[in-house]
């Protein structure tokens, strides 16, 4: 068991914190989100892990990193995706078990990134392979070493996946504090506020799909990740702090995704169902040209699903995470619009996802 590395660092009163958990290698999604919330030098970007894998960009994303954290005040958290890279370069114990599949699959991962970049790229030989990229790649193995598994301040504590409480940090297994699923359901609560990842805030609500950061004030714990790459309507999320002595959490979130403003008025509807991975399994009742009327197997409810959401797993037809959700809209409302269709539109309300049947202004792409 490798234990997990704690750093303690002061965070200086009045200086802005901004924290961005699971970017998973999309550059230009971090990018634009920075820019949004006008980062300088005088701000302390806390990243709570998951910077790389499952995106197209995790080398330049990992280097952009690496050359902001010469300009500005950034703390890299180690999670279990950024991890697994990590230990590739450290040892062989996953060859096998892991990297001798998950590489041949995986063309956007890191190491694979790195092997084309340096013309080495293949996984036949994964001893050979390690050899190359520790060769070629020193300054990116060294900044991803460095990575703690938790951060801890006087107020604030950032790790990737979660903690079973706040003793005894030190002696906890680092993977398991990376990778700690569901970790809302778990039922724990602390004495300061603990911002994590790992877990898109979208699984945890049955009735209705939300990527917005996730509050639960009574037990002081923030979930943020916003299934960035993840999902068609995922975001990038940045909390905010105005200080670290601070509880004047805000937000905001980049999606990418055309904006549009709403012309008519919609009200929410009831009984909504959030169809989230893990738990999609579908019976086909009627297909249709956009749309194919469907039973959720899990709930039995029937619903409409998008067509190109639809596909076969390996136990049949499942679909990418949809709902029958129709958001409250007020005419002005701004809205990003993540598919059109004859009848209406998919749509993103402050981070919630639902239907819009009304009418939208020009798409401003």
């Amino acid at each position: 068991m490798e234990k997990a590395r704690v750093i303690r660092p002061k965070f200086e009163p009045g200086r802005r914190i901004i924290a961005v958990s699971d970017i998973h290698g999309n550059l230009p999604f971090f990018l634009a989100l920075m820019d949004k919330v006008r980062l300088t030098p005088e701000d302390i970007l806390v990243l709570d892990g998951d910077l790389l894998e499952k995106g197209r960009d995790s080398l330049p994303l990992l280097r952009h990193l690496m050359a902001l954290s010469k300009t500005h005040t950034l703390y890299p958290i180690c999670g279990n995706c950024d991890g697994l890279v990590l230990r590739f370069f450290e040892s062989g114990e996953l060859d096998q078990g892991f990297f001798a599949s998950y590489l041949p699959q995986h063309p956007e991962s890191t190491l694979r990134q790195m092997a084309r970049e340096g013309g080495f790229e293949q996984w036949e030989d994964l001893p050979r392979l390690r050899r190359d990229l520790r060769a070629a790649f020193p300054r990116e193995w060294a900044w991803l070493r460095a990575m703690p598994t938790i951060l801890e301040t006087e107020h604030l504590l950032f790790v990737h996946g979660g903690v079973p409480s706040l003793d005894r940090m030190e002696e906890l297994d680092s993977w398991k504090c990376m990778k700690n699923d569901d970790f809302l359901g778990q039922g724990r609560s602390f004495p300061k506020w603990v911002i994590v990842g790992h877990w898109p805030v979208t699984l945890y609500d049955p009735s209705i799909p939300s990527s917005a950061p996730l509050f639960t004030w009574d037990r002081r714990i923030i979930s943020i990740d916003g299934a960035c790459v993840l999902k068609a309507d995922g975001q990038l999320n940045a909390l905010m702090l105005p200080s670290e002595d601070s509880e004047d959490f805000s937000w905001t979130a980049w999606d990418g995704l055309p904006a549009a403003a709403a012309l008519d008025p919609q009200e929410a509807s009831a009984g909504s169902l959030n169809i989230r991975w893990g738990r999609s399994a579908l019976e086909l009742l009627e297909h249709g040209e956009e749309l194919s009327l469907c039973r959720h197997r899990e709930t039995g409810r029937e619903l409409y699903i998008l067509n190109e959401y639809l596909r076969q797993g390996p136990k049949g037809l499942e679909c990418e995470d949809s709902t029958d959700y129709r958001l409250p809209v007020s005419p002005g409302d701004l809205l990003t619009v993540v598919r059109r269709t004859k009848t209406g539109f998919l749509c993103k309300k402050q981070g919630v996802t639902g239907w819009y049947y009304g009418r939208l202004s020009d798409i401003m792409e």
